[in-house]
């Protein structure tokens, strides 16, 4: 995979995980509290830090799966392994990493996974 795709999917991935964070530290009083008494960090070290309970309660669940699935992209991209379908292989399609950045699967296993799960 050319290296400026990796390097501008790092980058859009990381920016959505300062989003998730600067939302959820904006909209969400207990999630404010908890940022404001740890050390300051970089907010994208904040979401790899072991998460306690009280912060997994702030964290909505469908946020806080995204966080592990961009911190998936991120580690796949590290050990060379992104944009390979996690079911059977297959390159996943540049257009679909750059709409879905922590896409596991390729379209026809994922649809094949959805309509498995109906």
């Amino acid at each position: 995979m050319d290296q400026q795709f990796l390097k501008n999917m790092e980058t859009s991935l990381l920016g959505l995980k300062n989003e998730i964070i600067s939302n959820l530290i904006a909209g969400n009083e207990d999630f404010k509290e908890i940022m404001e008494g740890m050390d300051p960090k970089d907010l994208a070290d904040v979401a790899s830090d072991d998460i306690d309970r009280k912060m997994i309660e702030a964290i909505g669940t469908q946020d806080l799966k995204r966080l592990k699935a961009i911190d998936s992209a991120l580690t796949r991209i590290q050990q060379g392994k992104y944009g390979r379908c996690i079911k059977c292989g297959k390159p996943i399609p540049q257009d679909r990493l750059e709409a879905i950045p922590y896409a596991l699967m390729c379209i026809e296993c994922k649809s094949a996974d959805e309509r498995r799960n109906r």
